[in-house]
């Protein structure tokens, strides 16, 4: 699953960045009132003495929150290791509200190693509940109560991740083992429509159950299911069908675009006759960077005259004619460009190529295989016995 906007770096793995997103800011607190809650009635019901209770109760919910996302992100880490070990790409870790993202850029090549880069999330998972179970029966019975339950607490969190994540609802790690799978026998794109088929079906039981239940975190997870398991299917059927397409049949033919020697106020001209927000900065035909309109309209009027596009261009991203339009796709997520510069084989600027084009070439293209496959089918149909 990709990874969602709105989320900050806190350090990285191997160069990886690892995030959190903000819904986890948000949440983090009302885990640690819930939390903390359940310290206090499992004190009650046990009939804890006061000498064995230490700290405040929302401390030691806080803790356990912290606790349990510090659980996902070695859940999400053991995915990654396994990943980069079998030859996959992984471009960042986030953390988010229903649990962490490892975004691969690349997954490993063979099915067998995507199912088992999706089972060791949840077993490691498991893991963590028998060893966090083992320290809590470990413990001297007359210590502090807190610690004990904190620890059995983190246990059972830990335990109902693994299980949770085997479920085969696609997008998490037990529909990826279904996906993995079936995609020898039905192909990649075939395997994913049956696994997102699957996952929408548990969504639509996570959310009746949520309304029965008044559960507002399980209508969340519902909702974050069912959206999962459909971009993800979504995005492998572009991904299939981007394969098979040049950036030539998806770029916007641009030969010339603001010489670097050029004023701003020439630069201005140039993306207002073109009606753009971003175009190639040339010098000798050759792509050297990108201008920006809103760059460019941040000089003062008095200065653009005397201020070339040189000054203020950025650094461009290039593509080749013929490599294929989802290699350009992940490149312009990768470097986090709104707008590629295709090259010819000399270097010189062939066109442009931006998110816009990728959709208007590929419905384009797939309406043409729709038109060829309704022709088959009538040829066959219409052909004497």
């Amino acid at each position: 699953m990709r990874a969602a906007r709105g989320s900050f770096q806190i350090g990285s793995f191997r160069g990886i960045p690892v995030r959190v997103h903000f819904s986890l800011v948000l949440v983090l607190p009302l885990l640690a009132f819930l939390f903390g809650g359940a310290f206090r009635r499992a004190a009650e019901v046990a009939e804890v003495a006061p000498e064995r209770l230490s700290g405040s109760p929302a401390l030691w919910g806080l803790a356990v929150a912290v606790g349990l996302f510090a659980s996902v992100f070695v859940h999400e880490l053991a995915h990654t290791v396994y990943a980069l070990r079998r030859g996959g790409t992984v471009r960042s870790i986030t953390l988010m509200m229903v649990g962490g993202v490892s975004e691969l850029t690349e997954a490993p090549p063979r099915p067998r190693d995507e199912a088992l880069m999706a089972a060791v999330g949840p077993l490691t998972s498991i893991l963590l509940a028998v060893l966090l179970g083992g320290a809590t029966w470990l413990l001297p019975r007359e210590g502090s109560f807190n610690v004990q339950f904190a620890l059995f607490y983190m246990a059972s969190l830990n335990l109902f991740l693994g299980v949770f994540n085997l479920l085969p609802a696609f997008p998490m790690d037990g529909g990826r083992i279904v996906r993995a799978s079936l995609a020898g026998r039905l192909g990649l794109v075939r395997a994913t429509q049956v696994a997102s088929w699957l996952g929408r079906g548990f969504a639509v039981l996570f959310g009746v159950g949520a309304v029965l239940s008044l559960n507002p975190f399980l209508a969340v997870i519902a909702f974050f299911i069912f959206m999962g398991a459909q971009g993800e299917a979504q995005q492998v059927r572009m991904k299939a069908t981007l394969e098979r397409v040049p950036v030539a049949d998806l770029m916007t033919p641009r030969r010339v675009g603001v010489e670097a020697g050029a004023s701003l106020e020439q630069a201005l001209w140039d993306l207002r006759r073109e009606r753009l927000l971003l175009l190639p900065v040339t010098e000798d035909g050759r792509p050297v960077g990108q201008v920006a309109l809103e760059t460019v309209r941040a000089v003062p009027d008095a200065e653009r005259m005397t201020r070339t596009a040189r000054e203020v261009m950025v650094p461009a991203v290039a593509v080749r004619l013929d490599e294929d339009g989802w290699t350009a796709l992940r490149r312009m997520a990768e470097e986090e460009m709104p707008q590629l510069v295709v090259v010819e084989a000399d270097g010189a600027l062939a066109g442009t190529l931006d998110v816009n084009d990728v959709q208007r070439g590929m419905s384009l293209y797939q309406a043409r295989e729709e038109r060829a496959g309704q022709q088959e089918r009538r040829w066959r149909q219409e052909r004497p016995a």
